[in-house]
């Protein structure tokens, strides 16, 4: 069976979703993974680890030769380079987790989401954008984490990011945290009631019919 096949065969619902960074969409998605039919997919990256971030919880911190592997066997779902390291989207876990009937989340950036929209056009994809780019920019500011190279870097890949989310099913403006997880929650929810993606349900109406 191929990566396609699965993934349309599958119990849960694969939702890719993205946002330029400092959109705040980590702190969305800590929100929205308190309901346990919610899983995320933990990507794999070559970069090395930010202050506080754990092996396995945040990336899977792997070498470049792990991550050519990788790919070379088939084990990743997609993948890209950013900023000089690859990310990518081990095939393994989103599997088992999609078997298991759990909605699995994507966090990836546009050119791995356009993979996936290819690989499974079934799939939800959410873009998260920020008010402006200006209100980006003093995010980026504020997080202090990143040096005034990296900060002007990041915003102008998410100029070249943004124009991307037309291509996506729904758009979400973050302009705050609640506000935002709510139309997240609304979103699927809605996704949930779309006939294509009941085949379970019809399958018991008519085992009591």
């Amino acid at each position: 069976m191929n990566q396609e096949e699965w993934i349309i065969m599958s119990k849960g619902r694969l939702i890719v979703f993205s946002a330029p960074s400092g959109c705040g969409k980590g702190t969305m998605l800590r929100e929205i993974l308190r309901d346990e039919n919610f899983y995320i997919s933990v990507s794999a990256t070559t970069r090395e680890p930010r202050e506080g971030e754990v092996d396995g919880v945040d990336y899977h911190f792997i070498s470049r030769e792990e991550f050519q592997n990788l790919i070379d066997n088939n084990g990743m779902l997609e993948y890209a380079e950013y900023c000089d390291n690859l990310y990518g989207t081990p095939v393994k876990e989103v599997k088992e987790q999609l078997d298991k009937g759990r909605n699995v989340i994507l966090e990836i950036e546009v050119k791995g989401a356009m993979k996936i929209r290819k690989l499974c056009p079934e799939a939800l994809f959410i873009f998260v954008v920020p008010p402006s780019l200006k209100e980006l920019d003093r995010r980026l500011r504020k997080r202090g984490t990143e040096t005034e190279e990296v900060i002007i870097q990041r915003v102008e890949r998410a100029a070249e990011e943004i124009p991307y989310a037309v291509k996506y099913d729904y758009i979400i403006v973050n302009d705050g945290l609640e506000e935002a997880v709510e139309d997240f929650r609304s979103i699927v929810r809605a996704e949930s009631f779309r006939a294509e993606f009941a085949r379970e349900l019809i399958n018991e109406v008519m085992k009591n019919a």
